[in-house]
Order: C-alpha cells, then sequence, then structure tokens
C-alpha cells in the first residue's frame, strides 16, 4: 500500500480558515498538501503539477468548484484525479442539485465522494485514505504501548548504550530543517 507522504492532496476553499484547518488535518497525517483559494488558482496548479487527491468546496468566487470539478472531469488526465467534495451546502436545494449534477442521483456522504462541513477529521482522513489506498497508522493504544516498551529500555540502558543509540539514529535518519532534534543539536555541545 502507499504510504501518506508520497501523495500530494491539494485543498481547494475560498475561506483560509477551512483552508488552514483541511492542510493541518492532512499535514499532520503526512500528507503533502497544496491549497488554493478558488477554482482558477486551483486549474493553475493542477496544471503545473497534477495532485493524487483533490478536496474541493463547491461554492467559491471567480470559478466555482463545481466548474473547476466539471473542467477536471473535461480533460483526459485530469480525470483520473479523485474528488472529493467538501461543502456546508450539502443539504440546501442549491448543493443538492449541484451534487446530483455533478455525482449523480445516488451520491450519498458514506460513498465517499462528498462531505458535509464542518468536516469531522477522521471521516475526511479515512475517505482519502481509502480514495489513495494509504495505509491507516497504528492505534493510537499500539502507539502508547510502543512508547512504554521504549520508556522501560530507557530507564534500564547504560549511558554508554545510549550515546551508541543515539549516534545510530542519527547515521540512518538525519534531521530535517525546523525538526526539534535538528534545533537540539545545534545547541548540543561535544562531549
Amino acid at each position: 500500500m502507499a504510504q501518506a507522504h508520497e501523495k500530494t492532496i491539494l485543498v481547494v476553499d475560498d475561506e483560509p480558515d477551512v483552508r488552514y484547518y483541511l492542510q493541518t488535518i492532512l499535514e499532520d497525517a503526512g500528507f503533502r498538501v497544496e491549497t488554493a483559494a478558488d477554482g482558477d488558482e486551483a486549474l493553475e496548479k493542477v496544471k503545473a503539477s497534477p495532485p493524487d487527491f483533490i478536496s474541493l468546496d463547491l461554492v467559491m468566487p471567480r470559478k466555482s468548484g463545481r466548474k473547476l470539478f466539471t473542467e477536471l472531469k473535461k480533460n483526459k488526465q485530469w480525470s483520473r484525479i479523485p474528488v472529493l467534495i467538501v461543502t456546508a451546502h450539502a443539504r440546501d436545494e442549491m448543493g443538492q442539485r449541484d451534487l446530483e449534477r455533478l455525482l449523480g442521483p445516488h451520491a450519498t456522504p458514506h460513498s465517499g465522494e462528498y462531505l458535509d462541513k464542518p468536516v469531522n477529521p477522521d471521516s475526511y482522513l479515512r475517505c482519502i485514505r481509502r480514495t489513495l489506498g494509504v495505509d491507516e497508522p497504528p492505534p493510537r493504544e499500539e502507539n502508547a504501548a510502543l512508547r512504554e516498551q521504549v520508556r522501560a529500555r530507557l530507564n534500564q540502558a547504560s549511558p554508554e548504550s545510549l550515546r551508541r543509540a543515539l549516534q545510530a539514529l542519527e547515521q540512518r535518519s538525519p534531521a530535517t530543517p525546523g525538526d526539534p532534534a535538528a534545533e537540539s543539536d545545534k545547541t548540543r555541545k561535544p562531549l
């Protein structure tokens, strides 16, 4: 299965707070994220570098999500990009008409083609992961158990074995800029 860090999601929404919220959910899950404030900006980004998935608001200024969706589906290459419509209008008459025109009469939030705002982060990620074939992260309980095992081992380890383990980790995965571990390395004095 694919990994989240291998996939780029384009989040298209005219509301800066919603864009930031969805971007944060996706980045925290390990995805690469691009954003656009309207359909025109999104189309330029798709032309420059087609994403693996598009999260699309329907009602936006300039070029609406409905128009962008229609344009994407007319292009052979872009029509393969999965699109999740994220809208606050799924229950009003205009939104229902748009969804039916775009997705067909049998589309439901459970079909994975659209979600109602406000978006539940777990549902949002589940839909995107399922569509892209991305592995789910291990359950939090499993992570907690692993952390506890690591803590127990650390408490039993000698200072010398801790130094060797740290050196091995640093050699295997170089810290990235902005990483707290990288920043602490800059301030650490040699032993």
